[in-house]
């Protein structure tokens, strides 16, 4: 894991894809729904208030961004 990923995601982002863009979840409803998900997690860690609990919420939001910005990018790959 590089120092970026470990700031920015908390983990790599191949673990990202390994752990969430390949998830069952992902392959029954769609990266759409793991992005939400994600973002859920990130709103309940919120209601802590603590640094602690405010930096993995922050680290979800990325996390969730990622999996947004794959999406797009394969999109825009399949229209070239």
């Amino acid at each position: 894991m590089t120092e970026f990923e470990k700031r920015c995601y908390g983990i790599s982002e191949s673990d990202i894809r390994e752990q969430y863009m390949s998830s069952i979840t992902a392959r029954l409803s769609g990266l759409e729904m793991v992005a939400m998900g994600v973002l859920s997690d990130a709103q309940e860690l919120m209601t802590f208030g603590n640094d602690q609990a405010t930096d993995q919420a922050r680290k979800n939001i990325n996390i969730a961004k990622f999996i947004l910005s794959e999406m797009m990018e394969a999109r825009m790959t399949e229209t070239v």
